[in-house]
């Protein structure tokens, strides 16, 4: 079997409709959240509980619990240690988490918190990779830290513009963890990525906008748009076409 042949599609999923999408449209894994127009946050736990029961392929949660930047105090850390312990217990697949110092390097004994928690679950450290101040020290730290997984965009606004990162990334790992491209990641570039990075797991939302149904939605009040971003099904089994077409190239 070819390197390519087993390249892995995961979908970040803002609700639980679209974590269902996801799965119809050929996922391998999903990373559910919510929030994701801010960059995701934690999911409640009727949407965290719902996706347990639905969905067939592996779920990874989002331990986030807020928007901005990754520096934690011991109130939010206590927030997503008790929120990764529920994760454990409803049977989730993997938790997705990562926390900074006020230097921008990782925040070593938040994260080793972070890890033991998860106890046998496979954890990824998400894109607050891309903030930090010396990403090849930042790796190594996270490899000695015992993620399994880093989902990086280069330090760029996109895993595109990133690729040469990513792929610097990809070569110092060593197969020590999965470096995973996201962020901008869609049918159109997926194969360029792929091709530029040597990775092997890929992280895309695969989002379209919906239009409320409501006839008469109230426009006065701010806050209640009558539209929202849903990942489509179709959209994600463009992309696993995509990395599949690559696995038989």
């Amino acid at each position: 079997m070819s390197r390519r042949a087993s390249l892995l599609l995961e979908i970040a999923a803002g609700s639980l409709v679209s974590a269902l999408a996801a799965q119809q449209g050929g996922a391998d894994r999903v990373e559910l959240c919510e929030a994701l127009e801010t960059g995701g946050t934690t999911p409640s736990y009727g949407t965290l509980a719902l996706a347990r029961d639905r969905l067939r392929i592996p779920l990874f949660v989002l331990i986030r619990p807020r928007p901005g930047d990754f520096l934690y105090d011991t109130l939010e850390a206590e927030v997503m240690l008790r929120d990764i312990e529920t994760c454990v217990r409803l049977g989730c697949d993997g938790i997705v988490v990562g926390a900074l110092d006020a230097d921008g390097d990782i925040d070593e004994p938040l994260c080793r918190q972070l890890v033991a928690a998860a106890g046998p679950l496979p954890v990824t450290f998400h894109r607050a990779f891309d903030a930090v101040r010396e990403p090849s020290a930042a790796l190594e730290r996270i490899v000695a830290l015992g993620f399994s997984r880093l989902l990086t965009s280069g330090g760029r606004a996109t895993a595109e513009e990133g690729s040469a990162a990513i792929a610097a990334c990809v070569r110092q790992a060593q197969g020590r963890l999965e470096v995973m491209p996201g962020a901008g990641i869609d049918e159109d570039n997926i194969a360029r990525v792929a091709s530029r990075t040597l990775a092997r797991e890929f992280h895309a939302s695969a989002k379209v906008q919906r239009t409320s149904a409501m006839r008469a939605p109230s426009s006065a009040l701010p806050g209640l748009s009558t539209r929202w971003s849903e990942t489509d099904a179709a959209r994600v089994r463009a992309l696993r076409d995509a990395l599949d077409a690559l696995g038989a190239a």
